[in-house]
């Protein structure tokens, strides 16, 4: 029974997890880009029609790939190494980026296009929300590549015994620690761009793998 409930977790976490990276990558890489073109009433329209359907979706499905992931992680605990530690850690702040950041933020701007759109002002508050909600939108994609790098890395590469990686593990942390300090008080940088945040987060991948391997 195990066994299946196992199986059962790691798809369920496959699949919310191409929904979930699938709709961040659509958001940073088509829709951000189309509103910087687009007229002020398409904008309005998309945001009162279109971002609140993907961004149910995009809640959701970062929700239960966090609970899957809880689970494969309960039936790993014995196996655990730093590679997951780190991915499960970044993966972990995503999440809540999307819950704690992202949509309350987008929730104002939608509200404030909400009004425009029947005649009114736009909400003084979403000239801060929006920033706020980009971004925290822009460090998941950034955390996404090395993520998913070191959740693969694990079953493919490994990073040896978890007691003999401490200095990998506590140099990681602290990355993380520091990018997510900057997706809450900092500014998005080199991140500003959809070339730019890619090849942030490639060269982040890199980085943390050098951490998994030489430390």
């Amino acid at each position: 029974m195990e066994e299946v409930i196992s199986y059962l977790a790691r798809w369920g976490h496959m699949v919310a997890g191409v929904a979930w990276i699938g709709l961040l990558y659509y958001f940073n890489f088509v829709q951000t880009e189309y509103f910087k073109e687009a007229e002020d009433n398409a904008r309005v329209d998309a945001f009162t029609k279109l971002a609140p359907r993907a961004l149910w979706w995009f809640r959701w499905a970062a929700a239960l790939t966090f609970v899957t992931g809880l689970i494969l992680l309960y039936f790993i605990m014995a196996g655990l190494s730093v590679d997951i530690v780190l991915g499960a850690v970044m993966a972990t702040l995503m999440f809540l980026n999307v819950w704690l950041i992202i949509w309350p933020n987008q929730k104002i701007v939608i509200a404030s296009n909400e009004q425009i759109k029947g005649g009114g002002e736009a909400l003084p508050e979403a000239a801060a929300a929006a920033p706020k909600a980009a971004l925290a939108s822009r460090t998941n994609t950034l955390f996404s590549l090395p993520m998913l790098f070191l959740m693969g890395a694990h079953s493919h590469f490994g990073s040896g015994a978890f007691d003999d990686k401490m200095t990998a593990l506590v140099v990681g942390l602290i990355i993380i620690a520091a990018l997510e300090v900057n997706a809450i008080f900092g500014k998005q940088g080199p991140m500003t761009s959809v070339r730019g945040v890619i090849v942030s987060s490639l060269v982040l991948t890199a980085v943390f793998w050098g951490i998994v391997k030489i430390l």
